[in-house]
């Protein structure tokens, strides 16, 4: 029977089992280094309801190299929402640089319901899982179906867990991670999805805040339904750009020899193939098809001037070349060492974020129609798709309302100005939520994802890491001429 004492202390402190608790850390993987390891953790599914169910959260580290110039800890988070970290420390793409690996210990970790971290599943079909649905009169119906279905198929599956799937929750996850490593305050890097993760902890957590990288930012007062309408608004001026960009290159892509010529062979290329699918590589196209893979691709001036050639080719029956791949946000593979997953992981644990974070997802189908016939008009090559409907309108409300992140704790933000993701908007918004950030935009920077991959902002965010000054002011350095 526990003493009138140990109750009281209990209920002064009701994290106090998890915080105390006592990691049993191994190898995580033969082929690994001995230095990565791995652990898991309880944590309380609800945190108002610390002594009810508990769920696991699975951790690794790569310890500092350097035991006398160990500063502390430095989380990752790879983005997502739904995106593992466990392996974030050992990813060869990161390149840490070694002055980063000296100073901290790397602390990777799969957030709730995602990968080792009690995975959920819905049980979705691959044609479940599919959330690229391009509004039409004649489909909107059956949309509306889809997004039913899956929001049915996860609260029958997973029920109550669905609603403590949040990030304000995954921040808590976090500082129970530092208060098990014994850090008093905490380091981290947080890609795309991670970056808000990132900044809720800002808000939470103030004073545990140490030296916070947020790369690849989302606006924290636009999440979740208006990061897929920022998507759409920032296409067109990828477009616009790509279009002249191309023009200058017509003897090269023969799409054009001015932007209006080149815009006009792309719409052309979609209306032929909504008339009749164009055969790329195998599997046919449709107009639909190629709006949503481009979107991206946009952004990446040369690889969508060589697939709109490619798709130019075979619709003129030519040798159609092998379909493109989507653009990937930064972030680990599921280690060798990982137990099974469910295949439907990811896209569950995705929309139980999505949709219990916010709740201002419209509940009634037809504001949806409205939206999406609204934002096709205003950005013809996105819109549709990013304000159609989504499982959020039939999802159950999450726990608690969203942070509104509003602070003045130190951060650094890294952009790239053609972020096909998380458009520089959102970093500007991110930027102004936090009010005594320093914000590095990469001009000409193309693509996803900065830290590590040898970009011009690199050195800045590693000598904030390694000496904790943030820049005096907020700069702009140049990508590299045909990056």
């Amino acid at each position: 029977m526990a003493s009138a004492a140990s109750e009281a202390f209990a209920a002064k402190d009701p994290l106090r089992q998890y915080t105390q608790q006592n990691p049993r850390w191994q190898r995580c993987d033969a082929g690994s280094p001995a230095t990565y390891q791995c652990a898991t953790l309880k944590v309380p599914l609800d945190y108002s309801d610390p002594g009810g169910k508990e769920i696991d959260i699975a951790v690794s580290r790569l310890k500092a190299s350097s035991a006398k110039g160990r500063r502390g800890v430095l989380l990752l988070n790879p983005g997502g929402p739904g995106g593992p970290g466990l392996d974030m420390p050992v990813v060869p793409e990161l390149n840490f640089p070694e002055e980063v690996k000296r100073q901290y210990d790397l602390i990777g970790f799969d957030p709730r319901g995602v990968g080792q971290s009690s995975p959920v599943s819905c049980g979705l079909t691959d044609d479940e899982k599919n959330d690229e649905r391009p509004y039409k009169a004649e489909t909107f119906a059956n949309d509306v179906e889809w997004a039913r279905t899956v929001a049915d198929k996860c609260q029958a599956k997973e029920g109550d867990t669905l609603r403590h799937l949040t990030t304000r929750n995954t921040a808590r996850d976090m500082d129970v991670i530092r208060a098990v490593l014994g850090e008093r305050k905490i380091s981290y890097l947080g890609y795309s999805y991670g970056t808000y993760l990132g900044a809720v902890y800002t808000q939470m957590f103030p004073q545990r805040t140490d030296r916070f990288v947020l790369d690849s930012a989302t606006d924290p007062a636009r999440v979740w339904r208006g990061m897929f309408q920022g998507m759409a608004e920032e296409a067109g001026p990828a477009f616009t750009r790509w279009s002249e960009w191309t023009a200058e290159r017509h003897p090269t892509y023969n799409l054009g020899n001015t932007p209006a010529e080149v815009r006009e062979t792309f719409w052309k290329l979609i209306a032929q193939a909504d008339r009749k699918p164009i055969d790329s590589g195998g599997r046919p196209l449709t107009g639909d098809d190629i709006r949503s893979e481009l979107r991206a691709k946009f952004f990446r001036v040369q690889g969508a001037a060589e697939r709109v050639a490619e798709l130019k080719k075979a619709a003129e029956g030519r040798k159609p070349a092998p379909s493109g791949t989507p653009e990937r946000a930064p972030g680990p593979v599921p280690p060798a060492f990982a137990r099974d997953v469910p295949s439907d992981n990811d896209a569950a644990s995705a929309w139980a974020v999505l949709c219990a974070d916010t709740r201002p997802w419209p509940r009634d189908p037809e504001q949806y129609r409205r939206d999406a016939i609204r934002d096709k008009a205003r950005y013809p090559l996105y819109g549709d798709f990013a304000s159609n409907i989504k499982p959020c309108a039939f999802w159950k409300q999450g726990s608690e309302p969203a942070t509104t992140v509003n602070n003045e704790v130190d951060a650094l933000i890294l952009q790239n100005q053609w972020d096909p993701q998380t458009p520089l908007a959102g970093a500007q918004g991110m930027h102004r939520a936090l009010h005594a950030s320093r914000m590095i935009t990469v001009a000409g920077g193309e693509g996803h994802g900065i830290y590590g991959t040898n970009s011009c902002a690199d050195k800045s965010a590693t000598a904030y890491l390694t000496t904790g000054r943030l820049p005096a002011k907020d700069l702009t350095c140049q990508a590299p001429a045909g990056q």
